[in-house]
């Protein structure tokens, strides 16, 4: 039983989430079309913007620098350069050649070889296009720039007409020239040419736009945009990036680098050379002194020591003292594993296997040791059928025994065998240490002599070595770096990336929708939907939703009228009558809400027209007689005696005050008649009472359209007089607020048998996904008219 109340508590845990899922997303599905529309144009705004900006590539190129580091050799020069403070090519690492391939100088000389300080573009519809190389019809050489001269911020319209040229801007009067001439402009002199290379278009157009920018400028651009990082770290070769939207003068630039910097290491190498080599032939004449110096003392140690080869000497005493240490480590092991063994054997009794492979190196003991496991094992087996008395038992327990014996024996002899030979290896052993203590002390001395001739030795071999090596480079001119891939480029654009864009667009499209939505509801603080009224009154009584009215719908109920707003009355009434008391007269209720507009006279009015039919006689009270509202659906009785006029005059009958509905007949009317200048004194004169008492023994049903609770007391003066009070609310105009109001007056009863009605809900708020007039009615409305609707 609790497992199937847990399962549908689980079930019903389950289910409440996914109707709070539909709640939290409803406000956002009805308006898909915002979605839709805000998508859609978010991306035709992120397809403009594609077409005006320039489209930028990745243009790549691989070089590999030679790197004296990793070259045989370079590691014993390496200390003989830091003390020489010159001769360093290659010392610095790939990583220093980078920054060098990065800097501004290099760029520079890029710049200027390649003319890169002017720039010709085409006019177009939504962006302007770089002409280079064979796209350009024309070639702009900067002659001498003009120091301390600002340049134009703006391009210079060039047009070009047969052999004519006019240039103007906005900085620049108009100034016609022809192709070859010199041209002064406030910042430089330039010529422009005809480009011999140039592949006209099948349209070529005349008219361009020039933009010339310093030298430095134009460095700094294309520094900044360059990249250069190794493509992996345990290899020199270096990839060399630039973004620029003209590939063929990024593949240009790139190319143009590396040869620079090829020549550029090349002058360097042949300068560092030489320098180099006058080092080394000062060193080679100094280090020769020393080396002689050093092998005449040598000698001369020798004859007055009579030393021959104290090394070998050595080498044989401290071999043998290595031999016989080594013996005495294995004797201990030996000693400590028959040790081991001895007192592992005392230990255990007959039916205990001794250890075998313990790595006892005594073959006689460690066969008996198998031996006496192979019989306990049997003798084991044995008692597993048999008893102790068992006469192979009997035996085999008297083996054992015996085999025992044999085992503490051998193990014995052999502990007494080690230690004799222990002994004897530590007298070796102390007679070679006597023997190496009478090396002579003078071995220190000589040692230090041949220390010396190595070293000096070594560094004369290295010297005469890097004197070929820089003899060889000095001959030849290598470059520095090798291309491993000319500049080439990615056909994938960097930027803009098209597919991006609008993939932002289309989110941004989509979130700008949902932000405004969220934002709208955030501080909207109307109540729009039964939900937020159940929230709010903490679960009071809901009798109905009534839906917004369509275009040109009357605001009446009609006899047997089946639109949704008759079928929303109805299931008020039903839910209603669950309230009243079960009387067949006299039913009274109030209907009120907390502010003028809230629709409680449309409420009231439509409440008994639908009641009203030949079995329920319904009566309609307009008790609001500060604010008449029942005469606005019958401007033609205006001015008949009503309400006030009964509570005025008591010389006034009910018969002179009731009217019967000009809209059906089964339904009376008393108007609120005139509006008195004390209504909270003629409601509460008594007349009221009496006249709602009479009312009583005529009509099942009386409805009294009541003043709002917020505004005027009127309605609390007979409130006590109420079957049941239908509290209307108006969705998306009564403030959330104003139903803390509401609660307060049903809580603390100065209403009686409180109930809400929530009006003028729209169809995208009622409660029961606008299933009101199912079965009822048929929507003839085309798809167009639907979707119109729905707009």
């Amino acid at each position: 039983m609790d497992n199937n109340s847990f399962k549908d508590n689980q079930k019903d845990d389950e289910h409440g989430s996914e109707i709070e899922i539909r709640e939290i997303l409803k406000p956002y599905l009805r308006k898909y079309y915002w979605f839709v529309i805000s998508g859609l144009l978010c991306l035709a705004l992120s397809y403009l913007y594609l077409k005006t900006k320039t489209t930028v590539y990745e243009v790549s190129a691989s070089v590999l620098v030679k790197d004296t580091k990793s070259t045989p050799g370079s590691q014993d020069f390496a200390a003989l350069r830091d003390i020489s403070g010159f001769g360093k090519i290659g010392s610095n690492g790939v990583e220093n050649e980078m920054e060098l391939l990065k800097s501004k100088k290099m760029m520079q000389k890029v710049v200027q070889y390649l003319n890169l300080e002017t720039t010709v573009y085409q006019k177009g519809k939504f962006q302007n296009t770089e002409l280079y190389g064979k796209t350009s019809p024309i070639l702009v050489q900067v002659i001498n720039e003009k120091p301390d001269v600002k340049y134009f911020k703006e391009p210079i319209a060039l047009k070009i007409s047969g052999n004519n040229i006019e240039l103007s801007s906005e900085e620049l009067k108009p100034l016609k020239t022809t192709f070859g001439k010199t041209i002064s402009l406030r910042f430089a002199n330039i010529i422009i040419t005809r480009n011999k290379d140039y592949v006209a278009p099948k349209e070529p157009a005349n008219e361009y736009l020039l933009k010339v920018a310093s030298n430095s400028q134009t460095t700094d651009a294309f520094q900044s945009n360059l990249k250069v990082a190794l493509i992996n770290k345990d290899v020199t070769v270096i990839r060399m990036t630039l973004n620029y939207p003209q590939t063929q003068k990024a593949q240009d630039i790139l190319n143009t680098l590396t040869r620079v910097y090829n020549n550029d290491a090349i002058e360097d190498k042949n300068s560092e050379s030489k320098k180099t080599a006058e080092f080394i032939e000062e060193r080679i004449r100094i280090i020769g002194n020393e080396l002689g110096e050093v092998e005449s003392r040598k000698e001369r140690f020798k004859e007055s020591n009579r030393i021959t080869d104290l090394e070998t000497e050595a080498k044989l005493g401290l071999q043998s003292s290595a031999e016989a240490r080594g013996k005495l480590l294995e004797i201990d092991s030996q000693l400590e594993i028959t040790n081991a063994l001895l007192g592992y054997v005392n230990k255990q009794g007959t039916s205990a296997v001794l250890p075998g492979n313990v790595g006892l190196d005594n073959p006689s003991a460690t066969s008996n040791i198998s031996a006496y496991n192979q019989l306990v094992l049997e003798k084991n087996r044995l008692l597993e059928n048999a008893t102790p008395q068992n006469p192979l038992v009997i035996d085999l327990t008297k083996q054992i025994n015996s085999m025992r014996n044999s085992v503490v024996e051998s193990l014995a002899k052999n502990r007494s065998a080690l230690q004799v030979a222990k002994g004897n290896y530590q007298a070796e052993n102390q007679t070679i240490a006597g023997h190496i203590s009478k090396i002579p002390a003078q071995e220190k001395t000589f040692r230090e002599i041949e220390r010396q001739q190595q070293i000096k030795e070594n560094l004369y071999l290295l010297l005469l070595q890097k004197r070929e090596e820089t003899a060889v480079s000095l001959a030849v001119t290598a470059p520095k770096a090798r291309v491993v891939d000319e500049a080439y480029v990615n056909p994938i654009p960097v930027a803009p990336k098209g597919s991006m864009v609008l993939l932002i667009g289309l989110l941004t499209g989509l979130v700008i929708p949902f932000v405004v939505i969220y934002l709208l509801r955030l501080f909207d603080d109307k109540v729009k939907d039964k939900k937020d009224l159940d929230k709010l009154s903490h679960g009071k009584t809901l009798l109905g939703e009534i839906p917004s009215l369509d275009r040109g719908q009357s605001e009446l109920v009609m006899a047997n009228d089946i639109t949704p707003m008759a079928e929303a009355f109805r299931i008020v009434i039903t839910n209603m009558n669950f309230m009243l008391p079960k009387k067949d007269k006299g039913k009274v209720a109030y209907v009120t809400s907390t502010v003028k507009g809230e629709g409680k006279t449309f409420v009231s009015v439509n409440l008994a027209l639908t009641l009203a039919s030949p079995k329920h006689k319904v009566i309609i009270i307009g008790a609001d007689i500060r604010n008449p509202q029942l005469q606005r659906y019958n401007p033609s009785r205006k001015g008949l005696d009503g309400l006030t006029e009964y509570l005025y005059n008591d010389d006034e009958k009910i018969e002179d005050i009731i009217h019967i509905s000009s809209f059906n007949k089964y339904c009376d009317v008393i108007y609120s008649g005139s509006i008195p200048p004390n209504p909270a004194d003629l409601l509460s004169n008594g007349r009221f009472e009496i006249l709602i008492d009479q009312l009583k023994l005529i009509y099942e049903y009386i409805i009294v359209d009541t003043a709002p609770l917020m505004l005027v007391t009127d309605t609390f003066l007979n409130a006590d007089l109420a079957d049941a009070t239908l509290y209307v609310t108006r969705s998306g105009f009564t403030e959330k607020s104003l139903i803390d109001f509401a609660n307060k007056q049903i809580n603390s009863k100065r209403i009686r048998n409180a109930a809400f009605i929530l009006n003028d809900v729209s169809k995208d708020n009622l409660g029961y996904g606008n299933k009101y007039g199912y079965g009822y009615g048929v929507d003839n409305r085309t798809f167009f008219q639907k979707l119109k609707d729905s707009f």
